[in-house]
């Protein structure tokens, strides 16, 4: 391990225990996203189980990804959001979801996924991105590459890894109030960020309240799909967002976040709605054509009966705008009778996104 540079020692300290610094911490911290302050003006947090401390609010925030991106920008930090990568396709929900912040003029780097020279380039205070959001043994970007020349990292708390290194070690509401949280303490706009989570606090109660169906109608959530399908597991933002909803996830007892399962399994829940995740790789068409074409699944109901709802991406990974796809979750299934009506509506209009968002024809 490098000598930490001056910044390092000025402004932050992280996963000490880890990197195998000898550094003053400033204080320390329990409990998922606690925080307090760190002496002297710092503030630390707990990010994954490792302190972070700031002895000064972050001014310079590299990004990743568009769910990443709108917890910064919810949390009150766009000045501090000095570069992004990974958002080019979520740009119009983005500027749907966020028009005061001039999401159109974010600093993009990099080509879809970031570097570490991307990152070294850019010479940020702090990364914030997660396990195989960005941070990747394969792509050869690690925190601790980062912290070996001086800069910080945050990690997306839905990616904070168990003792078998799956992802995933609290509900997805719980991970995605930490990053508010933590992201508004260590940039200076805490104010900001506590009433994003009111918000959201208070629609989910909403929802949660609104009536709901003597049998929960069952979700079957399809991101991609080759010889296995890829989807989410219980410590995911579907999760949340179809617990929200009162849907039964079909993969709620897969132990991990976005992961595979076979044909077979989609086969069995049998889903009365199949939502998709609008992303780059497999369009909605080709999705839609695997679906109807797979023996495992082209004999189901929701495939016969063309239950498909198709959501954006950012909108399904932990991120704010969680709450406005579980209201639109919630839409679809009472549209289709699944769920008593209940006269709730997201204010996200995404007809709004055009051919940006296809599918959907349930709305038209």
């Amino acid at each position: 391990m490098s000598t930490p540079t001056p910044r390092t020692r000025r402004r932050w300290v992280a996963g000490l225990g880890a990197l195998g610094l000898v550094l003053p911490v400033l204080s320390a911290c329990g409990g998922h996203g606690a925080a307090q302050a760190g002496g002297a003006g710092g503030v630390t947090i707990e990010n994954c189980g490792d302190p972070v401390t700031v002895r000064e609010p972050v001014e310079e925030l590299y990004a990743y990804d568009g769910g990443i991106v709108s917890i910064a920008l919810a949390a009150g930090a766009r000045e501090q959001l000095v570069a992004v990568t990974g958002v080019e396709e979520e740009r119009p929900l983005l500027e749907l979801a966020f028009p005061d912040d001039r999401v159109g003029e974010l600093n993009e780097v990099g080509d879809g996924y970031p570097t570490l020279e991307n990152v070294l380039a850019v010479d940020p205070e702090m990364m914030f991105a997660g396990w195989g959001y960005g941070f990747s043994e394969a792509r050869n970007l690690m925190p601790e590459m980062l912290h070996e020349h001086g800069i910080a990292t945050y990690l997306l708390s839905e990616t904070c890894q168990q003792e078998d290194g799956a992802r995933g070690t609290m509900d997805p509401w719980t991970a995605l109030e930490t990053d508010l949280r933590n992201i508004g303490r260590l940039t200076g706009h805490q104010e900001t960020a506590e009433a994003v989570v009111a918000d959201i606090a208070e629609r989910r109660e909403a929802l949660e309240a609104a009536p709901q169906a003597e049998e929960k109608p069952t979700a079957f959530l399809f991101d991609s799909a080759g010889d296995a399908i890829f989807t989410s597991g219980r410590f995911g933002g579907p999760q949340a967002i179809f617990d929200t909803a009162g849907i039964a996830n079909a993969t709620a007892d897969v132990d991990d976040t976005w992961t595979e399962v076979g044909w077979e399994r989609l086969a069995a829940s049998d889903p009365d709605i199949i939502y998709f995740v609008e992303y780059p790789g497999m369009t909605y068409e080709q999705k839609v054509k695997a679906l109807e074409a797979h023996p495992a699944s082209r004999n189901l109901t929701a495939v016969k009966e063309k239950r498909y709802v198709n959501l954006p991406y950012s909108m399904w990974v932990s991120s704010p705008l969680n709450i406005d796809a579980a209201e639109w979750v919630r839409r679809a299934a009472e549209h289709w009778g699944l769920l008593p009506e209940s006269g709730l509506r997201s204010d996200l209009d995404l007809t709004r996104l055009g051919e940006a968002l296809p599918g959907n024809d349930w709305l038209r």
